[in-house]
């Protein structure tokens, strides 16, 4: 009976978001025959269609395949040192004192402001990998200093009580109380870093990847191209979302970790 009902709702679920996505899709397509011109404006079926003759060539794959790669590396880096600054930031003042501002100046500052100020010091390859980076490391370090701050004091004096050892205490104590905090930081940052690091694609002009290619599109005026890969921006975003959100409910179930997703 209970999974009936759970049938029930994600089938509801899914049919409305389906009739969402197609009232969309309606709006573009009145606003295509409204402006009346393709160097403005393209329909959904030429940018879908257009979509699926770039999936014929190996290029598109070679692009996102770099794409997600550039994404990829800077979001692991930025998890790594998050996670490996924050519990020294929570525990010393001083070092909380130091990184703080400097951790503001970095969520406060506009994306392109920084690319542009990457761009003279590292070479052009190499500025989406450290922008995601720079996006992913904030919300990482807060969200995991948030979470040992809050880990419940008596249960660590529980588990000093039972000398359980610094190795023991973290596996049975401090893990479980900051892996939702990381998990939240995880599945809000991985969009952060797609956005951020397909904007420095642009910006650098990377080469085989999607943003050079959203670039070369407008210096050529090809609107088509540009609507085109700016869907598979979004695809890819919904997909890698998708993906992060299955591995954290499976590492998760040991800790109860349930994690939302934001096109749900």
């Amino acid at each position: 009976m209970m999974h009936s009902i759970i049938r029930n709702k994600n089938l509801i679920a899914a049919v409305r978001k389906i009739i969402a996505a197609i009232i969309w899709l309606g709006v573009w397509q009145v606003i295509y025959l409204a402006v009346g011109q393709e160097i403005l404006v393209v329909s959904p079926a030429r940018v879908f269609q257009r979509i699926l003759e770039l999936a014929t060539q190996t290029e598109f794959w070679l692009d996102t395949f770099n794409s997600m790669i550039h994404v990829l590396e800077g979001f692991a880096a930025g998890v790594v040192v998050g996670a490996i600054l924050a519990p020294f930031t929570v525990k010393y003042r001083f070092l909380n004192d130091l990184f703080r501002p400097l951790l503001n100046i970095v969520k406060a500052t506009p994306v392109a402001s920084f690319i542009i100020l990457v761009l003279v010091w590292i070479p052009s390859a190499y500025v989406p990998v450290f922008i995601a980076f720079l996006m992913v490391l904030p919300v990482v370090w807060g969200n995991i200093g948030e979470g040992i701050r809050k880990i419940d004091r008596n249960l660590l004096e529980m588990a000093d009580c039972y000398r359980f050892g610094k190795w023991k205490t973290f596996q049975r104590v401090t893990l479980p109380s900051v892996m939702p905090y990381l998990v939240a930081a995880c599945t809000t940052s991985l969009g952060l870093a797609w956005k951020a690091g397909i904007a420095a694609e642009v910006l650098s002009h990377a080469k085989y990847s999607i943003g050079g290619e959203i670039y070369d599109a407008k210096i050529y005026l090809e609107t088509l191209d540009v609507f085109a890969w700016t869907a598979v921006v979004i695809l890819l975003s919904v997909l890698l979302e998708k993906l992060m959100v299955c591995l954290v409910r499976a590492a998760g179930k040991k800790y109860n970790v349930e994690a939302e997703e934001k096109w749900g």
